[in-house]
């Protein structure tokens, strides 16, 4: 497997080279670039399995450099400093990000995550949609993407019936779709849907309020939703839920 650093600070490119070989014994050769266009040049060279990408470097911004390239024949990780608007855009667009400074289980583990996608070359849609949202292009119906290990799916918020943990997976029910299992955890989905209204109903679920039909009180009490869906209203949420329901009808 070989990996591709694009870093502008020679220190940080030398401390991920130092993580990658102590804690990824996977690795068999590791590249350095420090820019958009060293970058680029290394990625036609090299022929990487797994790119680590800068975001802000001095001759553009990794997302320059992303928009360059045809064909992804490679994973992908971008690096970045914390930005709240930039994390969301990676969040929704289900591409894998690491925040600075990088700390090494994180490394680990979004490598891991790459070896297992590296068949995988279906990056340039993502990247379109990541570009669109750092640009401030938004659809006028929010969308997500969601990956399962034979398919990236687009799929607007609002078709979303809930979210299902199954242990670190997690499963989406949608409107007029088949359900989609995911490789992250409910915790990580519900810091992107709590800011569009989803309510955790559970400690296992998250449910899109706006599919709620009826509160069967029976058993504890079951939330039903659209096409008969059903999902549990633990005695921790049932305040919070049924609150939001009544002014929902107020």
């Amino acid at each position: 497997m070989k990996v591709l650093i694009i870093d502008n600070e020679a220190p940080l490119r030398e401390g991920l080279k130092c993580m990658l070989q102590a804690y990824c014994p996977g690795i068999q050769s590791i590249a350095e670039a420090d820019g958009v266009e060293s970058g680029y040049k290394s990625i036609l060279l090299f022929q990487p399995d797994i790119v680590l990408l800068d975001v802000e470097m001095d001759d553009g911004t990794g997302f320059d450099l992303a928009a360059r390239i045809e064909e992804h024949h490679f994973q992908l990780i971008f690096v970045t400093a914390h930005d709240k608007y930039a994390v969301d855009a990676f969040r929704f667009s289900a591409i894998d990000f690491l925040l600075k400074p990088v700390h090494p289980e994180h490394l680990q583990r979004s490598i891991e995550r790459a070896s297992v996608r590296m068949e995988e070359h279906d990056l340039k849609k993502q990247i379109q949609f990541l570009l669109t949202q750092m640009n401030g292009r938004q659809d006028t119906e929010k969308r997500i993407v969601l990956r399962d290990v034979q398919n990236v799916y687009f799929i607007k918020v609002k078709d979303i019936l809930y979210c299902e943990a199954e242990r670190t997976y997690t499963r989406f029910f949608i409107s007029g779709h088949d359900p989609i299992l995911v490789s992250r955890n409910l915790k990580e989905y519900e810091s992107i849907l709590e800011p569009l209204g989803f309510i955790r109903t559970h400690h296992s679920y998250l449910a899109n309020p706006e599919k709620i039909e009826v509160f069967d009180k029976t058993n504890g009490g079951v939330l039903i939703l659209e096409n008969g869906h059903q999902v549990p209203l633990s005695q921790r949420k049932k305040e919070t839920v049924l609150h939001w329901l009544e002014n929902r009808i107020a």
